[in-house]
């Protein structure tokens, strides 16, 4: 069903590569791990693992990179990777930082595949190489999420189109996973995101538009200033979204014209942040807490994240986290009233 509704959509641009859509590296152990994901409410759906800190640029909106921090030990993130294999992870998702800046990015998607995870990655595309893509493709990459801000650097993005289109046809040429373009709206002025949005679909990649937040998760309208209302709405109808992009959608919209756009956020169950010190964390924004390392994270913390509200839902513009924790939003939160104290995020 998935795919009859992706392919009926009238602007994908789709090639050959496309229409054969290759199943997952170990189809039975994905469609096992997946019934049991939702069997069990409990069970991470998504988690995100920091695979090195360090990026190679500096953009001005983003708190989650630094310019020295070493990768993380491959046989760390082994560990980290069968323990969120073990938890039920469905999908996985390596980030950073940049994470192509990881010489063994390949050897810790091959072993996350291996469980039967899918496996996806986030990138700003400067280090994609054929070499990398290739190497991608022979691990089992399901999916790679490429952000591209605006049309040159400016002082709130680096990732642009100027900088990284020839990469983005490497990708087009030679990569059997999927390619997800987003761009961060508020990153450049109206116009120019205009003329980049139009640059992205004629590559035909899936695309979507994410609001730009400031270092609480809360939204900053950057460039785009008081009519970011309705440009978020023109520019959502130009998206090309991916049937993992769909879930947990119109909260968007609630958000920019009320202010609030509250649910049941299931982070520290359904949604996992794993830090570069191997700790689990509510999300990007909110890594002080709970604070427990993932190689000690066990099913009673799964449950009573599952059911804990964590005071900042209302306003909160993550949108993987509301993306995971879409599925179970009829479902009660159980757990204590009292909220805990938002923390500010760690860098």
């Amino acid at each position: 069903m998935a795919y009859a509704l992706l392919k009926s959509r009238p602007m994908r641009i789709q090639t050959a590569r496309d229409r054969l859509r290759p199943l997952p590296p170990h189809p039975l152990k994905t469609a096992t791990r997946a019934l049991n994901a939702m069997w069990r409410p409990e069970s991470p759906l998504l988690a995100q693992l920091v695979v090195i800190r360090r990026c190679n640029l500096s953009c001005g909106y983003c708190n989650e990179y630094d310019d020295h921090s070493p990768p993380i030990p491959v046989e760390e993130l082994f560990a980290r990777v069968d323990h969120l294999a073990d938890l039920g992870c469905l999908v996985l998702t390596l980030t950073g930082g940049e994470p192509f800046m990881h010489p063994n990015l390949d050897d810790v998607v091959a072993r996350a595949v291996s469980h039967g995870m899918v496996v996806t990655a986030i990138s700003n595309a400067y280090p994609i190489t054929k070499g990398w893509t290739e190497r991608m493709n022979d691990a089992g990459l399901s999916l790679l999420q490429v952000s591209v801000d605006n049309m040159e650097p400016n002082e709130v993005s680096q990732k642009s189109w100027s900088k990284i289109k020839k990469r983005l046809l490497v990708l087009k040429e030679h990569a059997k996973f999927k390619l997800n373009i987003n761009a961060v709206l508020g990153s450049s002025p109206p116009a120019q995101t205009r003329h980049l949005i139009d640059e992205i679909r004629a590559l035909g990649f899936y695309m979507t538009v994410g609001l730009l937040h400031d270092e609480q998760g809360q939204i900053d309208p950057g460039l785009i200033g008081d009519i970011l209302p309705e440009f978020y709405e023109e520019m959502r109808a130009l998206c090309n979204k991916s049937f993992f992009h769909r879930f947990g959608e119109g909260w968007e919209q609630r958000m920019l014209q009320g202010g609030t756009a509250p649910w049941r956020c299931r982070a520290g169950a359904r949604y996992l942040y794993v830090d570069e010190f191997g700790k689990v964390a509510y999300c990007s924004q909110r890594r002080a807490e709970p604070g427990i390392p993932l190689l000690e994270y066990t099913r009673d913390d799964l449950k009573r994240e599952y059911d804990r509200p964590k005071g900042c839902e209302d306003s909160c513009t993550i949108a993987c986290v509301r993306r995971a924790s879409s599925l179970d939003e009829w479902r009660p939160q159980r757990g204590p009233v009292a909220t805990p104290k938002v923390s500010l995020p760690t860098v």
